[in-house]
């Protein structure tokens, strides 16, 4: 395993630590998500450079563009809970309530 993929799949394992294990704010389970895409652009990437292959040389820019994608509607949900429910606590959101 190279040095290049030993980092890779830690930070993306960091990441999915970090969604499982420290949930109790929004934001941060948004920003462990983040990391998680943002590694697995850079894993694309670098596995396209190294295909040397102009095929597979948009897939890197589509999931950065569905990476932002998925920001934005984090952050809007973000701050429709913070404005119903007063913090972004995940404990204190119920299907029930919404």
């Amino acid at each position: 395993m190279t040095p290049s993929h030993f980092t890779l799949c830690s930070a993306f394992l960091l990441g999915l630590g970090g969604v499982t294990f420290y949930r109790t704010h929004l934001l941060s389970a948004l920003l462990c998500l983040e990391g998680m895409m943002l590694s697995l652009y850079v894993a694309l990437a670098l596995w396209t450079l190294q295909l040397n292959s102009t095929l597979s040389s948009a897939a890197p820019m589509f999931l950065l563009a569905l990476s932002a994608c998925e920001a934005s509607a984090g952050l809007a949900l973000l701050v429709a809970t913070a404005r119903t429910h007063g913090n972004d606590r995940l404990q204190s959101l119920t299907l029930l309530q919404c």
